[in-house]
C-alpha cells in the first residue's frame, strides 16, 4: 500500500533549517530560561511608562527585546512540533512556549492602559524630548484609537492570561485532525492509497470519477465519526470570541476583529455583497466544468477534477522551484536572487510525512529567516502553493528589513496580496514559456480553480463565520446539524 514516508526517510536538503532560530533543544531550552526570567523585569516600569520621555524609550525597548526572544522561542517549538504532531516531546515544548507567550503579553499588559491614560498632546511632548521615540508614532495613535476597548491593567493582565483557554478550541481541532484521525485507504490505479489532508485535493483530481467519488466519500464518511466532537470545538471558539469582544466592550465579535487591523465593516460588507452579486461568473464556471467533464450533474467529487481530463503533469520539486524563481523575474533580480537564495538556505520544509501538520504555511520570526511548511505533491497545486507561500515569506523578509520591530507584522487583509501576485506571475510565465498543450490545460485549470477559491469560496467561509456568530449571539446552539444546516445554505 503507498504510504507516507517517515521524516527519516527525507534527505536533509528537503527539510527546514531551524538553526537560524536554535541550534538544538539545549539552546532553545537556555533561551527559554533567559526571557523567563526577563520577565520580571517589566515590572520595574508600571506605573512610570509615560513620566519621561527616557522611560517610555526604555519600557518599549524592553519589551521589544523580550517579545522579539519569546516569538522566537516559540516559533522553534511550534514548527518542531508541526514536523510531527504525535511527538510528545515537541507538544510539550509547543504548549510551554505557548504559555511563556501568554505570561510575557500579561507582563507587558500595564504599557497600553498606561499611554492611553495621557492625551496625544502629551506624548507629543515625549517626543520632543527624545526623538528617537518619532519611529513609535503610528504605534501612538493606534494605541490611543484603541482606548475605548482596553481596559484596567488588572484586566488586560488577566485576559492575557486566559490566552491559552480561548485558544484552546483551536488546539483541540488541530490535534484531532493531524495526529489522531486516520483516514482509510482507496483503491486508486489497482493499489490501496492512504488517504491523508495532504493528499485528498490530489485525489480529488484524479481523472476517474469513480477514484473522486470513492474518495471523497470516504474521507467525509471518517469526518462524519467527529462531528460532535468538531462541531463542539467550534462552539466554544465561537463563545470564546463572543466572550473576549464583551470584555472589550464592542457589540459583537465581528467588530472585535474588524477593528484590531482598523478595516471598516463597510469594507467586509461590500466583500460580500459583491461577491454574491456575481455568483452568475461562479455559477458560470460549473456548468463549463460540467459540460468539459461530460457528466449530467457536477458532484462535490467533480469540483477538483481537471478540465482537461487527463491526469497532470508530474512536476518534481526542484522543477517547481525553477518554474518559481523564473516566474519572480519581472520583480527584479534583487528579489528573484533573494528567493533563490531563501531556497538553497534551507526555508522550505518540502515533503509530507507521517504525522506531519497538513496544508502548507509561511512562518518565521523578526530576527530569522522565513520558514514554509509545505506537503509537496509532485502536481501542478503544489507547484502553486510554493509560489504562494515564498511570496508571503518574501514579504516577510522585506518587511523585516525596511522596518522597525514594531511594524514589522501584516495583517490578513494586506498578506494576500503579496502571495496571490505570485501566482498570477508564475501563470503568465507559464503559459509564455510551456509549449506542452496538456500542461498550459493543467496551468489554466489550476488558476481558475485558485480564483474560485480564493475569492468565492474565502467569501462563503466568511459569511459562514458572521451568521454562525450571528446565531450564536441570539442565543441559538451551534449543533452540528445547524451547523451543516447553516453551510449548506450558502
Amino acid at each position: 500500500m503507498s504510504s507516507v514516508p517517515e521524516r527519516s526517510e527525507v534527505a536533509e536538503e528537503y527539510t527546514w533549517d531551524l538553526s537560524d532560530l536554535y541550534a538544538d533543544d539545549e539552546e532553545w531550552e537556555t533561551a527559554y530560561a533567559e526571557v523567563e526570567e526577563r520577565l520580571d523585569e517589566l515590572s520595574v516600569y508600571e506605573g512610570r511608562v509615560t513620566e519621561d520621555a527616557g522611560t517610555l524609550r526604555e519600557v518599549l525597548a524592553l519589551r521589544e527585546s523580550i517579545m522579539r526572544e519569546v516569538a522566537n522561542v516559540a516559533a522553534y517549538a511550534r514548527m518542531r512540533r508541526d514536523e510531527d504532531t504525535t511527538n510528545q516531546t515537541y507538544q510539550a515544548l509547543a504548549a510551554r512556549a505557548q504559555s511563556l507567550s501568554a505570561d510575557a503579553s500579561s507582563a507587558a499588559s500595564f504599557i497600553e492602559p498606561e499611554l492611553q491614560s495621557v492625551d496625544r498632546e502629551s506624548i507629543d511632548g515625549l517626543i520632543e524630548n527624545n526623538p528617537e521615540l518619532a519611529a513609535y508614532d503610528h504605534y501612538f495613535d493606534d494605541t490611543l484609537r484603541m482606548k475605548p476597548h482596553t481596559r484596567s491593567a488588572e484586566i488586560e493582565e488577566l485576559l492575557a492570561d486566559l490566552g491559552e483557554v480561548t485558544g484552546a478550541a483551536g488546539e483541540v481541532y488541530n490535534m484531532l485532525t493531524n495526529a489522531d484521525v486516520e483516514f482509510p485507504a482507496v483503491d486508486v490505479d489497482g493499489e490501496p492509497r492512504r488517504i491523508t489532508l495532504s493528499n485528498f485535493t490530489t485525489l480529488q483530481k484524479h481523472p476517474d470519477r469513480d477514484v473522486r467519488r470513492r474518495v471523497y466519500e470516504a474521507f467525509y464518511d471518517e469526518w462524519a465519526e467527529y462531528r460532535n466532537t468538531v462541531g463542539t470545538a467550534y462552539e466554544n471558539s465561537v463563545t470564546a470570541d463572543e466572550k473576549l469582544a464583551a470584555a472589550r466592550n464592542y457589540e459583537t465579535a465581528r467588530e472585535a476583529a474588524l477593528d484590531g487591523p482598523n478595516v471598516p465593516a463597510s469594507v467586509y460588507d461590500t466583500l460580500v455583497e459583491t461577491v454574491e452579486a456575481n455568483l452568475d461568473v461562479l455559477h458560470r464556471h460549473a456548468e463549463l466544468k460540467r459540460d468539459c467533464l461530460g457528466v449530467d450533474e457536477l458532484r462535490m467529487w467533480d469540483l477538483y477534477a481537471p478540465l482537461a481530463g487527463e491526469e497532470g503533469p508530474d512536476i518534481e520539486y526542484d522543477r517547481a522551484r525553477e518554474y518559481v524563481v523564473d516566474a519572480v523575474e519581472p520583480l527584479g533580480a534583487a528579489y528573484r536572487d533573494r528567493m533563490a537564495e531563501g531556497l538553497d538556505s534551507r526555508w522550505v520544509d518540502v515533503y509530507e510525512t507521517a504525522n506531519k501538520q497538513s496544508g502548507a504555511y509561511s512562518s518565521g520570526t523578526y530576527d530569522s529567516q522565513p520558514y514554509i511548511l509545505m506537503n509537496y505533491q509532485d502536481d501542478v497545486a503544489s507547484m502553486y502553493t510554493l509560489a504562494h507561500e515564498l511570496g508571503h515569506s518574501m514579504h516577510s523578509e522585506l518587511t523585516s528589513e525596511a522596518q522597525p520591530h514594531v511594524y514589522s507584522g501584516y495583517e490578513i487583509f494586506v498578506a494576500e496580496v503579496a502571495s496571490t501576485v505570485n501566482e498570477a506571475l508564475l501563470t503568465h510565465h507559464l503559459l509564455e514559456t510551456v509549449d506542452d498543450e496538456a500542461f498550459r490545460r493543467h496551468v489554466i485549470d489550476e488558476y481558475l480553480e485558485r480564483f474560485r477559491s480564493t475569492l468565492f469560496r474565502q467569501t462563503m467561509f466568511a459569511s459562514f463565520e458572521h451568521r454562525a456568530h450571528e446565531l450564536s449571539a441570539d442565543g441559538e446552539a451551534l449543533t452540528p446539524d445547524r451547523l451543516d444546516e447553516l453551510y449548506r445554505g450558502l
